[in-house]
């Protein structure tokens, strides 16, 4: 059988978890249970510590750790006869991956790819550490992933925090900006709402109007060619466009409740 050796920070806790199953709830197993999470904080801690310098506090991560441990004290069946550090760790350490995977992602990332992406910086320490050049390839023939599941483990990398503004990229055979090189807002999501709101005033006009509107605001046409075109004068144009657009504003205004 084997033997399970306990840390320093692991108390003997044995006879205490079994009074613990065997009490009824109210506040004598509250207190023990409370006793116990103290007890055992020292080891969760422990654990905590070994996830530092991963982009999350020490002390966010003794709080994650924490309630792994709670979760462990409160599903711990003495009776099966397993030590409760071997059935805590993995619950504690279970819930700080977890805490990574989902509250610590800049990006969203699948879980599919940010599997490869665990793999994918084993692989490279691994590599590294024998002298191997980690190339994309390499990785794949390490790890039996294909070379597109490679590419997105590495893309992950950088999930969990994203680049300055001021961070420098290639572009060709060039570095620049990354602000530089990103796209600006366009002027024309501005107009969206204005141009929806017009659209049910716009279908109420007769042909007519929507023609010379067409003309005026799309084709760019002035109302002297426009009145040219349609055999009219160009303050009979002017008119038209005027009434036409009051037409549609009242129509935008009654449609929005205004």
């Amino acid at each position: 059988m084997a033997v399970h050796h306990r840390h320093r920070d692991s108390p003997d806790t044995t006879g205490e978890f079994r009074r613990l199953a065997e009490l009824p709830d109210g506040a004598e197993r509250r207190l023990l249970r409370e006793e116990l999470i103290r007890a055992w904080l020292p080891m969760a801690n422990r654990l905590a510590h070994r996830y530092r310098n991963r982009g999350e506090t020490l002390e966010d991560l003794r709080q994650v750790a924490a309630v792994g441990l709670i979760a462990a004290v409160d599903r711990y069946d003495p009776a099966v006869g397993k030590a409760f550090e071997s059935f805590a760790v993995p619950t504690i350490a279970g819930e700080i991956k977890r805490h990574f995977r989902d509250r610590m992602w800049s990006v969203h990332v699948p879980r599919r790819v940010q599997n490869l992406r665990n793999v994918v910086r084993a692989a490279c320490a691994e590599m590294a550490s024998e002298g191997a050049l980690p190339s994309p390839a390499r990785i794949a023939a390490h790890t039996g992933l294909t070379e597109e599941e490679v590419r997105q483990g590495s893309e992950a990398l950088f999930g969990f925090s994203p680049l300055s503004i001021d961070a420098a990229v290639a572009v060709g055979r060039r570095e620049v900006l990354l602000r530089d090189v990103l796209g600006a807002e366009d002027d024309a999501y501005e107009r969206i709402v204005d141009r929806e709101a017009a659209r049910y005033g716009i279908r109420r006009l007769p042909e007519r109007e929507r023609r010379v509107l067409y003309l005026r605001f799309f084709a760019g046409m002035t109302q002297s060619a426009i009145a040219a075109e349609l055999g009219v004068s160009q303050m009979h144009v002017s008119r038209i466009l005027s009434d036409s657009c009051r037409r549609i504003n009242a129509a935008a205004t009654r449609e929005s409740g205004d």
